[in-house]
């Protein structure tokens, strides 16, 4: 049985919320987080890297000088991968690195991202985020309070503009809604402060 600390909306600790072994997946899934982190970096990539080729390079097709008699190696044209202003021999061109996963093996990779996570204490649940005021400050004082010190992603069922705005200019401090987190944002931050409602979303994310 897993435990995951839960807080008030003002910071106060509260009870902890059990988590049944049976709802969580931490016997596989290993594979799968990989691939899905992989495939997520891959996606990324502008894949725009390019160089020209032999035959892309400008220049004639004039033989620099003839074969034999004059004591220099053979050369047939200047546009040669090994003379200096020549072609690239095997180089770079344009492309896609986008990594096909399935949504099986998605699905897989989030709920053992996740179990990972609740079952290493990573997560902290609050009833309710809930502001005075759209301030970074609060935000960062309320986080402090909670022992959140390093990365983390604020995670709520729904959008909440306010939260959104409190959050959004801590440089270590990421958001997302419950439907729209995904593995790599799961991996990347040390810990998911999530509100009850985005926790029980998360759950039934990952439901058996």
């Amino acid at each position: 049985m897993a435990t995951v600390k839960s807080f008030t909306a003002a910071g106060a600790a509260a009870a902890d919320i059990a988590v049944d072994d049976a709802a969580l997946t931490l016997d596989k899934g290993a594979q799968a987080v990989k691939d899905a982190v992989t495939a997520y970096r891959n996606a990324l990539r502008a894949g725009t890297a390019s160089t020209l080729g032999k035959g892309e390079v400008s220049g004639s097709n004039k033989k620099p000088w003839k074969q034999k008699g004059t004591g220099n190696a053979r050369a047939g044209f200047r546009q040669s991968p090994v003379w200096r202003g020549g072609g690239v021999a095997h180089g770079p061109k344009p492309r896609d690195f986008e990594q096909k996963v399935n949504k099986k093996v998605m699905k897989l990779a989030f709920a053992r991202a996740l179990s990972d996570k609740i079952a290493a204490g990573s997560v902290v649940v609050v009833s309710e985020f809930k502001f005075e005021a759209p301030k970074t400050k609060l935000m960062a004082a309320f986080l402090k309070n909670l022992g959140v010190d390093r990365t983390a992603v604020i995670v709520q069922k729904d959008v909440d503009d306010t939260v959104v705005l409190v959050s959004s200019n801590l440089p270590k401090i990421d958001y997302s809604t419950a439907q729209a987190l995904d593995v790599w944002t799961v991996m990347a931050n040390r810990t998911l402060v999530c509100d009850k409602a985005g926790f029980d979303a998360l759950l039934a994310r990952i439901a058996k």
